[in-house]
């Protein structure tokens, strides 16, 4: 079955977003998302080692791995090449932007193991995207994931202002809200969802 590629990037913003319909990255996503600034930045450090991971290891998965029957191998080169790609992400934030790096603290070598980026790649070839759809779906996966954390960073410096209960501040009020804003991206699924 071939997807057209426009589709499936909106529906990886939207319909198909990785935090709001598969509950994955949640782990910077909740720790990140008090600032809107560094949600930004974290987010755009996340959506670029998507929209380039994803094609590479489309080319590792079906050029190297399928070839020579090794695709029981793929967590394992999918994660060695997400990592490397990070390592050089964030020698460059360091060296380009320091105050972001510091702000970003422990989660910008975290985005190795954010489990949304790794489950693009494997979702990608679960669902048998050629090269053009996976790096449209990994690109539309960092804007979808990009999206969620600066909402929540915006309704939760929002929510400073208000008395929330001390017993839903920090992370319980903060999946509260993940939730509600789950329900409300269900609204787009009548336009455009891919399986």
């Amino acid at each position: 079955m071939t997807f057209n590629p426009l589709v499936v990037f909106f529906a990886a913003i939207f319909t198909n977003n990785m935090i709001f319909s598969n509950f994955l990255g949640m782990c910077s996503f909740i720790a990140v998302s008090s600032d809107i600034k560094t949600s930004i930045g974290l987010g755009q450090a996340v959506t670029f080692v998507l929209a380039i991971t994803s094609p590479i290891n489309y080319l590792l998965y079906y050029y190297v791995l399928v070839p020579f029957g090794l695709e029981y191998l793929r967590y394992i080169v999918f994660i060695v090449s997400i990592a490397a790609f990070v390592q050089l992400v964030e020698m460059i934030v360091e060296r380009s932007f320091p105050s972001l790096y510091h702000s970003l603290g422990i989660f910008l070598p975290l985005i190795t193991v954010n489990c949304a980026i790794l489950g693009v790649s494997l979702f990608m070839t679960i669902r048998n995207y050629n090269l053009v759809t996976s790096t449209l779906y990994g690109l539309g996966s960092g804007l979808g994931w990009m999206l969620a954390i600066v909402a929540l960073a915006g309704i939760k410096k929002r929510m400073k202002m208000d008395a929330v209960p001390e017993g839903l501040q920090g992370p319980g009020i903060t999946l509260i809200i993940t939730g509600i804003m789950a329900l409300a991206f269900i609204g787009f699924s009548g336009i455009v969802q891919i399986s």
